[in-house]
C-alpha cells in the first residue's frame, strides 16, 4: 500500500516500480476513473471496464447518444456556460430544476431551484459557470422514488447484487437518504423491468466488474439518472445484506474469472429486510439548518435488519440516535407541491392516536377532510407560534417539507428547534409515511447475528 497522491505522475511512478500485470481503477471512487485514459496512453494494462467505456458513462454528450440507442428515458436536461444560457435552458425544460457544477463529488453545490430568481441567485452566489466548467441543469422529478442498483458483470453475464429503494424522495442526496434492500413497496413487474434495464446497460457499456445504476420511478416511468462503472459507497452495505462480497466477485471478474466459474448465477434476495440510515452531524454545529437536500451532509451510516421493513427501519433510526414517539401531537407543515398528499398522511397519524397541529394553509386542507386540527401561527405571524409550542413540549413529532430559498430560510427555526429539543423531525412526506408504518407494526422484534442471517441465505 502506498500513501501517495492519486495523480498520473505518482501512479505511473508506482507502476514503474511494481510492474503489475494489471491495474484496477474501479475501487477508488471518481478520482482513479479520471486517470484511466492517461494511464492507458502510457501503456498501463487496465483490468475490468475499459477506459473508453468509463468515458462513455462520464461524458454527457456520449452518454446521451447511448441513452437514445437503448431507448431509455432521462429527465430533460441541458448545459449552461453563463446566466443567459441557463435562463434559455430553464425556459425549454421548465421548473423546478436541479442544478450542479461539473465534475463534483458528494453533490457539492447542488441545489433545487423553483424559479428564475432562484436560478439567478444560484449562478451568482454558488457557482461561476464557464466554458471549462458548465453548469448542469436537469428537470427535477418531484415525488419520484429513487433507486440504486448494484450489479456485477463479467462482460457476458450480469448479476444484480441488490436493488436499494430510497426512502426519502428524489432531491435528497443518495448518501443522506435511508434506503431499503429489498425494495419495500415496489411491484414485482417494476423490479423485473429494473433487472432488464440494468443488465442491458451493463452489457452495452461493456462493464467488467462493478457497476452502479441510479434510476427514478416517476408517474409509471423509469428514468435513468446516472451510471457509475465503479464501486459505489453502498457496495459494503449490499454485501452485508446478501452475505456475499461484491467487491471480491467484481475483482475476480476483472481478473478474467467469469460469474459462472465463481458459482454466481442469480440475484441473492434476502429473506429479511435491511435498512441503511445516514448519521448526520447537525447537533455538533450551532445554528445549522438540519434540512436534507442534493448536497451530501452525512458523516456515517448505520444498518438495521428485521423480518419486516418497519422493524428494520426502526432499528436503523435507533442506531442513528433517533426514536419515533408512540403518542402525542404531530405538527405538519408542507410545501405547495405536497398539499394533495397531506390529508392522507394526517389521517394516518390521527388513526394512530396523534392529535394534529398545523399552520393555517395546511390546517385548511386537513380540516376539509373532516379531521380535527389545531391551527398554530408561523414564526413570522407573531406569538405564540409553532417554535414556542415545541419549546413548551406541546409537539412530539414534526413533518416539515419546504421548497425555494426564502421558504427554507423562513422555516429553518422549526427544524433547528426540533433538533435542539430532541423532537423527531422528518423533512419529507415519505419520512412521515414510514414513521407511521413503524408505529403500526405490532410484531415483536427478532434479534439475530449477521453471520446467522448469511448462513440461512446460503442454505
Amino acid at each position: 500500500m502506498y500513501f501517495e497522491p492519486i495523480t498520473v505522475v505518482d501512479v505511473l511512478s508506482i507502476i514503474e516500480l511494481e510492474n503489475p500485470q494489471g491495474v484496477i481503477v474501479q475501487y477508488g471512487g471518481q478520482t482513479p476513473l479520471k486517470l484511466a485514459r492517461e494511464l492507458e496512453k502510457n501503456g498501463v494494462p487496465i483490468w475490468g471496464t475499459s477506459p473508453d467505456s468509463i468515458d462513455l458513462a462520464e461524458d454527457r454528450g456520449r452518454f446521451q447518444k447511448f441513452v437514445n440507442k437503448l431507448n431509455l428515458v432521462q429527465p430533460p436536461n441541458g448545459l449552461a456556460r453563463n446566466l443567459e444560457e441557463a435562463l434559455k435552458v430553464s425556459s425549454s425544460i421548465g421548473f423546478p430544476l436541479i442544478v450542479r457544477p461539473s465534475y463534483v463529488l458528494g453533490g457539492r453545490a447542488m441545489e433545487i431551484v423553483y424559479n428564475r430568481e432562484d436560478l439567478k441567485n444560484y449562478l451568482m452566489d454558488a457557482v461561476q459557470a464557464s466554458e471549462e466548467s458548465p453548469v448542469l441543469l436537469d428537470s427535477f422529478l418531484n415525488q419520484a422514488i429513487e433507486l440504486d442498483i448494484e450489479a456485477v458483470s463479467d462482460g457476458k453475464e450480469v448479476t444484480i447484487g441488490g436493488i436499494l429503494q430510497h426512502i426519502e424522495q428524489a432531491g435528497i442526496h443518495s448518501g443522506d437518504s435511508a434506503c431499503s434492500l429489498p425494495p419495500y413497496n415496489l411491484s414485482q413487474n417494476l423490479i423485473d423491468q429494473i433487472h432488464l434495464m440494468v443488465k442491458s446497460i451493463a452489457l452495452e457499456i461493456g462493464t467488467v466488474g462493478l457497476i452502479n445504476v441510479q434510476l427514478a420511478y416517476f408517474e409509471n416511468t423509469l428514468y435513468l439518472l446516472e451510471v457509475n462503472p465503479r464501486a459505489s459507497r453502498t457496495i459494503p452495505f449490499v454485501s452485508k445484506c446478501i452475505g456475499n462480497s461484491l467487491a471480491k466477485i467484481g475483482a475476480r471478474c476483472m481478473a478474467g474469472i467469469s460469474l459462472e466459474e465463481q458459482g454466481i448465477k442469480k440475484e441473492i434476495i434476502p429473506s429479511h429486510f435491511s435498512v441503511k440510515e445516514a448519521v448526520l452531524p447537525f447537533s455538533k454545529f450551532q445554528g445549522v439548518d438540519p434540512i436534507l437536500g442534493p448536497e451530501m451532509k452525512s458523516t456515517g451510516e448505520v444498518m438495521g435488519t428485521g423480518k419486516s421493513f418497519a422493524e428494520a427501519y426502526e432499528k436503523a433510526r435507533l442506531g442513528a440516535g433517533e426514536e419515533i414517539p408512540r403518542k402525542g401531537s404531530v405538527f405538519i407543515s408542507v410545501r405547495h407541491s405536497d398539499r394533495k398528499y397531506v390529508a392522507k398522511l394526517a389521517k394516518e397519524f390521527y388513526d394512530l392516536g396523534f392529535s394534529l397541529i398545523a399552520t393555517r394553509g395546511t390546517a385548511r386542507l386537513i380540516s376539509e377532510n373532516k379531521l380535527p386540527v389545531k391551527i398554530v401561527k408561523k414564526v413570522a405571524e407573531g406569538r405564540p407560534h409553532v417554535v414556542d409550542m415545541m419549546k413548551n413540549g406541546e409537539i412530539n413529532l414534526v413533518v416539515n417539507t419546504t421548497e425555494g430559498r426564502q421558504s427554507i430560510i423562513d422555516s429553518a427555526s422549526i427544524r433547528r428547534t426540533a433538533l435542539e429539543e430532541k423532537i423527531y423531525c422528518t423533512t419529507t412526506l415519505e419520512g412521515g409515511r414510514v414513521a407511521c408504518s413503524v408505529l403500526r407494526n405490532k410484531e415483536p422484534w427478532s434479534v439475530e447475528r449477521l453471520q446467522d442471517l448469511h448462513a440461512r441465505l446460503k442454505v
